[in-house]
């Protein structure tokens, strides 16, 4: 296998792992309960840091999305 295509899936993975924890999150701020929203919101923002660190997603994309996410529980009240 190559690397690019090795690489792909690695990517991939991460990607997919990220957008499932953000989804987690938003599902959790839906049901309006703070606490499990800041437990998720704290799993989101580990992937987003992994994902950095594995150079998979930009570091400004992430802490831009870290930022909204945050903002949207400090607007639950």
């Amino acid at each position: 296998m190559r690397n690019s295509a090795r690489k792909q899936l690695r990517n991939r993975s991460v990607k997919s792992r990220v957008k499932t924890v953000e989804k987690r999150y938003v599902a959790a701020l839906k049901t309006g309960k703070k606490d499990d929203a800041g437990v998720a919101l704290r799993a989101a923002i580990s992937a987003f840091d992994k994902a950095v660190k594995g150079g998979v997603i930009h570091r400004g994309t992430a802490n831009r999305k870290k930022s909204r996410l945050s903002l949207r529980l400090a607007t639950l009240k």
